[in-house]
């Protein structure tokens, strides 16, 4: 049910410092480096890693992924690899160490010796920019309007206002999301000089307070008027707590809310197996797949591909899931229970939804149902039909009890019937 296909880098990998499998310096014969470590001899930024193909490949997989009504969106990952064509061609443009040679990558206490990042206050800087815009040109001729850039936060939000207002003029219809997991100050700019869609901290709101404060503020506030957030449970650098600890039932309702708290989200791949082996003490998966290949069973027992494919569905036949600012949050008198909604403005499309936040237990509740909002009165009776598993069920006015299992349906999913 998916419409967007979200690609890593699909650029050459450079080989100088190349890391290997959980990001070690020891790189053994056949690991494929890390796919944001750009360039080698076989080009940079406007190439294809030639393990994947060539750009006449790419073309056919475009046309083979909109035959099935999907896009691709490609990461624009402004990193170099030792091995990049820019080192040689113009090593003005990267930070300099005071012996003269280039600087690798560091967000400490992590070291990245096979990224060099480029100086976007070099004294060429006009030249470097340029070149930037003319890489998100190429793709974009190359029939791409997604891009899911890689840490905007760390460039000048002038380049990004600079680059944006320039694809656009040729390509208006183009998308560009903000990774960028910073202060909210930033990411509020980020999304003002441009960004049609941003990551959030979805990632790390858990609690009913903190969901329903975080969700207003996105919602009801004046940050509704610029920024879009894409709610991601997961990426291929996160693997948060709540999934580490909750298994299964919490990945179902971590991706029922992103599903359903924002008209876009996405899942990083092997969430749909509930992969949540993490390195130690970090959120961060064990054998991440950013530095080795992974063959999965896409059958294998526990899997939830069934709940995601339904929330889909779910999504595409409700109007009210398609909308951003009609979010409202509800009373539950359990704090393990958060209950929300989202209506049509003609009210022809009314969704409910009551998610059981504790992945161990069983929780129920009495949940405040807005009637006055549709039109029902204390003494009404209206049917709520569970879009999830079919179940019908009459509730009269406003005060109407849930019931959650997280090891059979952690959550529910009502449509409102009048």
């Amino acid at each position: 049910g998916f419409d967007v296909i979200y690609f890593p880098p699909i650029h050459p990998i450079g080989h100088t410092n190349r890391k290997g499998r959980n990001n070690s310096i020891a790189c053994e014969p056949g690991d494929p480096g890390v796919p944001w470590a750009i360039g080698s001899e076989a080009g940079g930024h406007k190439a294809v890693e030639p393990s994947l193909g060539t750009l006449a490949d790419f073309h056919w997989l475009q046309k083979e992924v909109r035959k099935r009504g999907m896009e691709i969106a490609l990461d624009f990952a402004i990193n170099c690899s030792p091995d990049h064509p820019y080192v040689k061609e113009h090593p003005e443009w990267f930070y300099k160490r005071p012996d003269g040679t280039i600087k690798y990558a560091e967000n400490p206490p992590k070291k990245y010796e096979d990224i060099y990042p480029l100086n976007f206050r070099c004294e060429n800087w006009r030249e470097l920019w340029a070149e930037m815009k003319s890489i998100v040109l190429f793709w974009a001729e190359h029939g791409v309007r997604i891009f899911r850039v890689d840490n905007p936060h760390t460039k000048p939000v002038a380049f990004w206002e600079y680059l944006i207002t320039g694809v656009r003029e040729k390509y208006p219809d183009t998308i560009f999301l903000s990774e960028a997991f910073t202060r909210p100050k930033m990411m509020k700019a980020l999304a003002k000089a441009g960004f049609n869609q941003s990551y959030t901290y979805f990632t790390w709101r858990n609690t009913k307070h903190e969901l329903t404060e975080y969700f207003t503020e996105l919602t009801q506030t004046e940050m509704s008027e610029y920024f879009r957030p894409n709610l991601w449970p997961n990426t291929p650098d996160i693997l948060p707590p709540v999934l580490q600890d909750g298994g299964r039932p919490a990945f179902m309702t971590r991706v029922l809310m992103a599903a359903t708290l924002s008209p876009l989200y996405g899942i990083y791949s092997g969430y749909e197996l509930c992969e949540n082996k993490a390195l130690p003490g970090r959120e961060e998966y064990l054998d991440s797949e950013k530095y080795q290949f992974k063959e999965r069973d896409w059958n294998a027992p526990g899997n939830i591909k069934d709940w995601i494919a339904r929330l889909n569905k779910i999504r595409k036949e409700n109007r009210a899931l398609q909308l951003y600012m009609n979010l409202r949050f509800y009373h539950a008198e359990n704090d393990a229970i958060l209950f929300y909604g989202k209506m049509t403005p003609a009210r022809d499309n009314i969704i409910l939804i009551a998610v059981n936040l504790d992945p161990f237990r069983k929780q129920h509740s009495f949940v405040d149902v807005p009637i006055e909002e549709f039109g029902q009165m204390e003494t009404d009776t209206y049917q709520v039909h569970d879009l999830l598993n079919g179940a019908r069920y009459t509730w009269r006015g406003r005060q109407n009890y849930v019931e959650l299992d997280p090891e059979i349906q952690p959550a529910h999913i009502f449509l409102v019937r009048r």
